[in-house]
């Protein structure tokens, strides 16, 4: 276009070539310019190729990762829970047997009412607390009803 208006202009002819010409390398620079900055930005997307490329697998290796643990997790509730029944059934048998309080001190007769009456995992948790050994914190951290797990974010779109 500006080499157009340059000839119509008129003048003298290697004035209108040099204008033409310097017109001419203007756009070969900038041609040149935007070649190397498309470059850049194949370069530029290849490398954050690689980097999503990562990450899903650092996310497909973490996602297998929790349902392993969730997997254990439940197995390890339901053997806490048999092993609940057990202990209840113990208690219960304990508690019915009349030599059973005999041979027991009060203070194991009070606790094995305490527990005969309750939940036991409710009511280990004050005795669990006051020995020191388990924090009080370990409850809602494990609650597997906190845990959101959803694969519907697993679809990429890819252009």
């Amino acid at each position: 276009e500006q080499g157009l208006q340059l000839l119509e202009l008129g003048g003298s002819v290697e004035q209108d070539y040099i204008r033409i010409a310097r017109c001419f390398e203007a756009t070969r620079q900038r041609c040149c310019r935007l070649e190397q900055d498309g470059q850049r930005a194949r370069e530029q997307l290849a490398r954050v190729e690689s980097e999503r490329a990562a990450l899903e697998v650092k996310l497909k290796h973490a996602r297998n990762q929790v349902e392993v643990e969730m997997k254990k997790r439940h197995r390890a509730e339901a053997e806490l829970e048999k092993q609940e029944r057990k202990l209840q059934l113990v208690v219960e048998l304990l508690m019915r047997e009349p030599w059973g309080n005999e041979a027991l001190s009060r203070e194991q007769c009070s606790v094995l009412s305490a527990l005969a009456g309750r939940r036991l995992g409710a009511a280990l948790a004050p005795i669990r607390r006051s020995s020191g050994r388990v924090d009080e914190s370990w409850q809602s951290l494990l609650s597997h009803s906190d845990i959101s797990y959803d694969r519907t974010e697993d679809d990429v779109v890819r252009y």
